[in-house]
């Protein structure tokens, strides 16, 4: 199996469990944080959204920048059709790209700078899985626990949840 093939199917089962959780988030509260330091569950669960986009940058740009190249703006979703649709839309656009690559792409190094410094410097396939696939896993585990402190059904991920069983 070539290495997109295995990264579309992993990113597809992820997201579907990703949509499971943003349909959840009470955008009404969509200012509601569980302590000062954290995000709100709006800005959050955009975030998550947003999240698949990485998958392109490291495909599209092999030295990235956070001082030059880092160009979104934090948003909040208005509404859960938004939140959705902004998921979506950078889902698409990750399968579209992935779809694109060779296994030899997939070795290239991808480095990561801020300002100039090095950060990081992977082969593409382990910075997507970092960057993109564990990145949305762990702002996930996060949404949940902000959604059991707001008593919403928290849905089952990999298996059944208090809430849900699969």
């Amino acid at each position: 199996m070539a290495i997109k093939d295995a990264l579309i199917a992993e990113l597809k089962h992820e997201s579907s469990l990703t949509k499971k959780m943003l349909e959840r988030v009470p955008l009404d509260q969509k200012e509601w944080k569980p302590h000062e330091k954290s995000m709100t569950i709006g800005r959050l669960a955009t975030h998550i959204a947003e999240i698949p986009h990485w998958a392109s940058d490291i495909i599209h740009i092999d030295d990235f920048d956070f001082a030059k190249d880092y160009k979104f703006k934090p948003r909040t979703a208005a509404s859960t059709r938004e939140l959705l649709e902004i998921f979506q839309t950078y889902l698409d656009k990750a399968i579209e790209d992935l779809s694109s690559m060779s296994d030899d792409d997939f070795t290239k190094t991808w480095t990561v700078r801020n300002a100039g410094q090095v950060m990081s410097q992977l082969p593409k396939k382990a910075a997507i899985r970092g960057w993109t696939f564990s990145h949305l896993i762990h702002h996930r585990g996060q949404l949940s626990v902000y959604l059991r402190l707001l008593n919403v059904a928290v849905p089952g991920m990999y298996g059944p949840s208090a809430d849900e069983r699969v």
